[in-house]
């Protein structure tokens, strides 16, 4: 696969081909070496903080009717479950007892990283004056980000029937585990700024809330924003309030066209949120052809940046401000599985 056989002319902004004509991590190319170091020398405590949910939160399927809650279940060992299962019946000699599990799992249910494939946009990008549709560096559908065409081969309810799968050819979450995403991390606290409020960050409110807590964003780091809503999760105990959730927190307003600068002169990695979609959703002032998820388009299909959603920052937050740090070794890798356009993560933070 090269540049050439995939586009002619690449979206404004993007960085299509900077990373080479088949590149398909995107940003993650900044991790280098260099930045792992970077990453290193910010532990001086030896203390972590896992920023993952558990991942049977938020509860229910309130924030999005497609993704329910894991369902964890024994494997089956000679027609009886799995679980508590003694090997050797009544025979006294043999003493092990065994518990074996699998698990549904909806990829960005909690705690997640998108994939380059999660979200694409129509794009005229062989000059035919038609546009197609197009994932990050031009792969595309059905090529090279397949799919069933029946409903019935999709959704669990009819997992055992399903006729054939889906598969990022290009573009999967394996490719994006295979990096390791380890480096250097910043958090910028939102929350101790707006506290619970709903409120949409543009680039003004952003550059005032770093500028007053002395944070600094380089090229290659991977930036977290704090907004609350992880914890605020946390609280409801697995029965979230679907007006609390609509109105909690704050998010990027992805309509501003100078935040959205910002992202990409900053060189930053990847981005991170604790609440349900980095930006605002639905968008600010969505109307006429615009891309509903405006950040999401900018960052995954333009630019190549991963982004996490749903991860839990407050602990690491608080912990971060009480001593004036908002740096950290960040560990956060994927489940290497391939083919998939998300999943679940078990982030480390190491401060």
């Amino acid at each position: 696969m090269t540049t050439s056989q995939r586009w002619k002319n690449r979206p404004d902004g993007s960085n299509w081909g900077d990373f080479g004509p088949d590149d398909q991590v995107g940003r993650l190319n900044l991790l280098t070496p260099e930045k792992v170091r970077q990453g290193v020398a910010e532990v001086r405590e030896g203390l972590a903080f896992c920023l993952s949910l558990p991942l049977d939160y938020p509860g229910g399927n309130i924030l999005n009717p497609r993704r329910h809650p894991p369902a964890l279940r024994p494997t089956v060992r000679n027609g009886r479950p799995n679980m508590n299962y003694r090997l050797g019946d009544d025979d006294p000699d043999v003493t092990d007892v065994i518990c074996d599990d699998l698990v549904i799992l909806h990829t960005q249910y909690s705690t997640q990283w998108d994939s380059l494939a999660h979200v694409g946009q129509l794009f005229d990008a062989d000059g035919d004056g038609k546009p197609e549709a197009l994932y990050y560096n031009g792969f595309r559908p059905d090529e090279h980000v397949r799919g069933p065409s029946d409903p019935k081969d999709a959704g669990g309810a009819n997992i055992a029937e399903a006729r054939s799968t889906s598969e990022a050819q290009a573009l999967g979450i394996e490719k994006m585990a295979e990096t390791c995403v380890q480096g250097r991390g910043v958090l910028i606290d939102l929350h101790a700024r707006v506290g619970r409020e709903r409120v949409a960050v543009g680039y003004d409110l952003l550059m005032s809330i770093m500028e007053a807590d002395g944070v600094e964003v380089e090229s290659g780091d991977m930036v977290c924003l704090h907004t609350g809503f992880g914890q605020l999760l946390l609280e409801m105990g697995r029965k979230p309030d679907p007006a609390s959730m609509s109105n909690a927190c704050a998010v990027l307003n992805g309509r501003d066209g100078r935040l959205l600068n910002w992202i990409t002169d900053s060189g930053l990695a990847a981005l991170i949120a604790d609440n349900y979609a980095v930006e605002a959703h639905p968008a600010v002032n969505h109307s006429g052809c615009c891309a509903s998820l405006p950040l999401h388009e900018h960052c995954l299909f333009k630019l190549g940046i991963h982004l996490g959603e749903l991860w839990l920052l407050t602990p690491l937050a608080d912990w971060l401000r009480s001593r004036k740090r908002h740096r950290f070794l960040l560990t956060a890798p994927p489940l290497r599985l391939p083919g998939a356009v998300g999943s679940p993560a078990t982030p480390v933070a190491t401060v």
